[in-house]
C-alpha cells in the first residue's frame, strides 16, 4: 500500500523545491544548494566532484515507512588539521602528551579536548590547539577515581566517564571537579570503542549493555542516558555479522581472517530513540525505532566500483601467507567469495548534533557524506584514515586516534571547514 500524503518535509538549506504527484503517490523533489538552471543528471557523479551543481532529494511515504533518496554532487567541505597531540620524539617521556592507552575522545566547551587514558588512570584535557590545560583522575576505587577508564563524553554541561570494570558512571565539571555518580548494571569488558558512549546530541548518548532478555542473535542493547540519569531509551542491535570472516583451525589454534569487501552490518543508536543500521553492499540505512519498526530509509545514488585484481590480492594477503605455512590448515571458506563490486559503507557515525556522518569507500579516497536528522544530504568531504578507535564528531571540530610508530598514540584535531 502506498500512502499518498507526506506530514512534513523540512529542508531550510534548499534552494529550490519542486513537487510533483505520481501514481506512486506524493513525490517532492528537492534541489539543494542548487546554482541556476541546475538540473538533475542521469548519471551517478563522484561525490568528491565539485562540478555537480545540485543534489537532488526525492522523498515518498511507502507503506508507512518514508523513504528519502539522495542524487547528485553535495557542496563540499574540507577537514584541516591543526593539532596533532601526542609525543613529540621517543626521548619525550612523563609528558601529558605521552598516552598510556587511549580508550576515547570527547570534545567540550571552550574549544576543550577531553582524552581518556585507561592506562594512566587519567582523564587529559588538552585544547584544539593541543596545549594541555590540566589532567585529573588516579586508579582506585574511590570519587573520582577510576578502575578502568573506558569512555568520555560531554552532555548537559557535563563530562561523564563510563568506569566499566567497577560499573558506574563519574560526573565531573569543565575544570574535573567530581560531581557525583551513579551505578550502572554490571560491570563488563570489552574492546574501545566498543563499550563506551555513543553521543547522539547534545544531551542525549547510549552505551552498550548486554541485553537483559536477549532475542535468538541480539545479546546486546543501547541503553540511553543523559547527563542527569537514564532516559529508559533502549535499543536492542540487530541480528547480523560485524564482519564476514574466513575461520581457518590448525592444531589448538583458530585465525580469523575478515573477507576483504565482504558486506557487513554496520549499526548506531540515533537520536529521537532510533537505531540506524546498514548492509555496507548498499548504500541505505534504516532508521528503526525501538519496536524494531522501520520508520525512515535515507538512500544515495551512487555508481558500484569494481575490485581491481591488485585490491583482492593485497586484502588476502595476510590469510594466503599462513596458508602457504600451514598447507593442512582448515579454513571454512577454503577460498573466499570474491563480490562483485565494493561495498559502498565503511561505516556510519553520529555526531554530537545528531547528524549522520556516513563514511563512504571511493576508488579516488574514502569520503564522509553528512546528513540532516530528515536524511536530507548536506555535504560531503575527505574522510581521514579511520583508526581502531571512532572518531568523535562535532559542530566545528573532528577528534580521529591513530597509532605511529612504536605503537605510540596520537589524537588528531580537525577544523572542519564548511567554505562560503
Amino acid at each position: 500500500m502506498i500512502s499518498n500524503h507526506i506530514s512534513k518535509v523540512t529542508f531550510h538549506a534548499a534552494s529550490a523545491t519542486k513537487a510533483a504527484r505520481s501514481r506512486a503517490g506524493l513525490v517532492l523533489v528537492i534541489l539543494a544548494a542548487a546554482l541556476p538552471g541546475a538540473c538533475s543528471s542521469d548519471s551517478d557523479p563522484d561525490p568528491g566532484d565539485s562540478s555537480a551543481e545540485a543534489v537532488t532529494t526525492t522523498i515518498d511515504t511507502i507503506d508507512g515507512i518514508i523513504r528519502v533518496t539522495n542524487a547528485g554532487s553535495p557542496p563540499q567541505w574540507q577537514l584541516t588539521q591543526v593539532a596533532s597531540i601526542g609525543p613529540k620524539s621517543l626521548s619525550e617521556t612523563g609528558s601529558p602528551d605521552e598516552f598510556g592507552r587511549v580508550y576515547d575522545v570527547a570534545l567540550g566547551p571552550d574549544e576543550s579536548v577531553y582524552v581518556a587514558d585507561e592506562m594512566n588512570h587519567e582523564v587529559r584535557v588538552f585544547g584544539v590547539d593541543g596545549v594541555h590545560r590540566f589532567s585529573f583522575g588516579r586508579q582506585g576505587e574511590g570519587p573520582g577515581e577510576f578502575g578502568r577508564l573506558y569512555s568520555v563524553a560531554w552532555l548537559g554541561g557535563r563530562l561523564l566517564t563510563l568506569d566499566a570494570l567497577l560499573g558506574r558512571i563519574s560526573e565531573f565539571s569543565a575544570e574535573g571537579e567530581y560531581l557525583g555518580q551513579r551505578r550502572v548494571r554490571g560491570a563488563m569488558g570489552g574492546p574501545p570503542g566498543w563499550v563506551r558512549f555513543y553521543p547522539v546530541g547534545a544531551d542525549e548518548a547510549y552505551r552498550v549493555t548486554p541485553a537483559v532478555d536477549p532475542a535468538p542473535g541480539r545479546w546486546w542493547e543501547f541503553i540511553g542516558l543523559d547527563s542527569r540519569s537514564e532516559t529508559g531509551d533502549t535499543l536492542s542491535l540487530l541480528a547480523g555479522s560485524s564482519a564476514v570472516t574466513i575461520d581457518c583451525a590448525h592444531g589448538e589454534r583458530i585465525s580469523f581472517f575478515e573477507i576483504p569487501f565482504g558486506a557487513k552490518l554496520v549499526q548506531r543508536p540515533g537520536p529521537g530513540g532510533m537505531l540506524y543500521s546498514a548492509s555496507t553492499g548498499a548504500y541505505r540505512i534504516a532508521l528503526t525505532d525501538a519496536g524494531d519498526d522501520t520508520v525512515r530509509v535515507i538512500e544515495r545514488s551512487l555508481s558500484p566500483e569494481p575490485i581491481s585484481d591488485d585490491e583482492w590480492g593485497e586484502g588476502n594477503r595476510e590469510y594466503r601467507a599462513l596458508r602457504d605455512s600451514f598447507p593442512l590448515m582448515r579454513c571454512e571458506p577454503l577460498h573466499p567469495p570474491r563480490p562483485d563490486t565494493k561495498p559502498f559503507i565503511e561505516e556510519i557515525d553520529i555526531a554530537s548534533d545528531g547528524k549522520l556522518w556516513v563514511e563512504v569507500i571511493r576508488e579516488s579516497g574514502n569520503r564522509w557524506e553528512v546528513f540532516d536528522t530528515d536524511g536530507h544530504l548536506l555535504a560531503s568531504l575527505p574522510a581521514p584514515p579511520r583508526g581502531h578507535l571512532p572518531p568523535a564528531i562535532g559542530t566545528d571540530h573532528v577528534l580521529t586516534v591513530r597509532q605511529g610508530d612504536f605503537d605510540l598514540e596520537y589524537v588528531d584535531v580537525w577544523r572542519i571547514d564548511r567554505g562560503s
